[in-house]
């Protein structure tokens, strides 16, 4: 009697218990889970923000999307549901435990035996699924690639009308993350059964003995202890077979927290000095120095470049594709470190001021201009929170875009769509100007700004050119000579070198390549 009513003394107490955590869980646990989700998907994408461009130049941008988004999920999944379950199960195995081995320790002690067995089980399945479940996040995250590709040029692809050799390749992709599941699913399949065939040999040991001293040792154990002894004993040895699903899910979640924590561990290459100097003034002298760089040590872009540019001066850059003008850009927004000699602003190695000083310095139209989904003030006031639309307007007015806005009916709140699709590449490129011009930085440079503009829009903005570098410094990239004929000064790159310097007329009186890249844009000598 004295056990039956322990017994049940303790039943209630573990019922009780039980609830109480599963309202922690309902109260808590779900709104953890979320806060985790969203300040870790914080945490990494403003650690990604920082890396430098060869950081993504490398990576596949669905993988950077499979890690912000899906490896994120898995881990809040993991926080939901079986972080939860992990706790509720430590606090049945020990108050179940305590009540059973109260009720017969010899009895608790047998029908608890299989769960050591199941644990070092556990350790085993860990490590043979850990690397399978490696090789199915990696998986992951090259079908994102491939899927966010092929979205990406879904017009590349109709146009070649290439639909069944990207299904095809997207199969691929897909398979190889199936196989990889299904090399994980084996071993889950054969270990859930296990810890099942365990649980069942301690149930049953547990009811036999039990029953055995029930009938043939009287006042060794009463009936009634037996049917609290069998109820309890299910409730603790079933729910252990959960463990299985359980290490399967936190090897899911280990194997997304790897490779979420392998790009919040990484430090960036350009980063901003411990000690950095005062902000660069308005306008500045630029110059370089011995400056040499190369994406591959072994296969140098530029070499020995020598160059100052002074305070409000306009330099045009020319030269055969492939010969460092653009690289010579990213080197003096520091989107890359050179790897020999400094760059200076001011006297001040870029190298020494804050990042975000020397960009905000700076207004970039690049070759490749990228617009945001949302309208086409949002995309021209980008980065610029305090214009107005008045300041727009004029922006736009000099990029000779505002009467085409002027032309639709929504204005200014056309939506551009993603990336600007429902714009041409002219008129994203003069948005991309406008963007530039209302940015109002000392330093413009201008990457093939018009490079995607018809060639009465290029007049224009040539017209304009004069007004839009006025008091700035201007550093301007074009195929298009007849864009940087003007310019104060003109540099002639060919394989990484500055092999020619001067004005527009000085170049052709010299008779070398710039003369002979105006000849054959031209096809006559002015």
């Amino acid at each position: 009697k004295t056990h039956v009513n322990s017994s049940h003394v303790c039943l209630r107490s573990e019922f009780g218990m039980e609830s109480f955590f599963e309202w922690i869980f309902k109260r808590g646990f779900l709104r953890l889970a979320q806060r985790v989700q969203h300040d870790l998907r914080m945490v990494t994408y403003r650690k990604m923000q920082s890396r430098e461009m060869a950081f993504f130049e490398n990576q596949r941008t669905g993988n950077l999307m499979a890690i912000l988004n899906d490896d994120i999920n898995q881990l809040e999944r993991f926080i939901n549901s079986i972080f939860n379950e992990i706790i509720q199960l430590i606090v049945l195995v020990v108050f179940a435990g305590w009540a059973l081995c109260i009720t017969s320790l010899e009895l608790g002690l047998i029908g608890m035996i299989p769960i050591p067995l199941i644990i070092l089980g556990s350790f085993f399945y860990q490590r043979k699924v850990a690397p399978l479940y490696k090789v199915v996040r990696e998986q992951v995250g090259w079908l994102a690639a491939r899927l966010e590709n092929n979205i990406s040029g879904i017009q590349v692809i109709k146009s070649f009308t290439a639909e069944k050799f990207e299904e095809a390749r997207v199969r691929e992709v897909s398979q190889a993350y199936r196989d990889a599941n299904f090399k994980a699913i084996r071993w889950s399949a054969v270990f859930i059964p296990i810890i099942r065939m365990f649980i069942a040999l301690g149930f049953t040991a547990t009811l036999f003995l039990g029953a055995y001293w029930v009938i043939y040792e009287p006042g060794r154990f009463t009936l009634g202890g037996l049917a609290f002894f069998a109820m309890m004993i299910q409730r603790l040895l079933w729910p252990v077979t959960r463990l299985g699903f359980i290490f399967d899910e936190y090897e899911r979640a280990r194997a997304a927290s790897r490779r979420i924590f392998s790009l919040l561990d990484a430090e960036p290459k350009i980063k901003d000095p411990d000690s950095p100097a005062a902000a660069p003034i308005k306008g500045g002298i630029i110059q370089w120095q011995d400056v040499s760089f190369g994406y591959n040590p072994e296969q140098p872009i530029l070499q020995d470049i020598q160059l100052l540019v002074n305070r409000g001066e306009t330099i045009g850059i020319a030269g055969p594709t492939g010969s460092g003008k653009t690289t010579f850009i990213k080197l003096l927004m520091r989107l890359y470190d050179v790897d020999q000699g400094q760059i200076t602003l001011n006297g001040t190695d870029l190298r020494q001021l804050r990042i975000r000083d020397l960009r905000r310095s700076m207004a970039l139209v690049s070759q490749e201009v990228y617009l945001f989904h949302g309208t086409i003030e949002e995309n021209i006031a980008y980065g610029i929170e305090s214009a107005g639309l008045a300041e727009i307007k004029a922006a736009a007015r000099k990029a000779q875009l505002h009467d085409f806005i002027s032309s639709l009916p929504l204005g200014y709140q056309t939506i551009v769509g993603e990336r600007g699709i429902k714009l041409s590449g002219g008129q994203r490129q003069r948005l991309s100007i406008a963007r530039a011009i209302l940015k109002n930085a000392p330093i413009i440079i201008l990457d093939e700004a018009t490079s995607a503009v018809d060639t009465e829009t290029e007049k224009a903005i040539q017209h304009n050119l004069s007004q839009l570098t006025q008091n700035k410094t201007a550093i301007i990239i074009a195929h298009r000579l007849s864009t940087i004929r003007h310019a104060d000064r003109i540099l002639v790159f060919d394989q990484g070198r500055i092999i020619e310097q001067g004005s527009h007329k000085e170049l052709l009186d010299q008779g070398g390549i710039y003369e002979e890249l105006w000849r054959i844009q031209t096809g006559v000598l002015p």
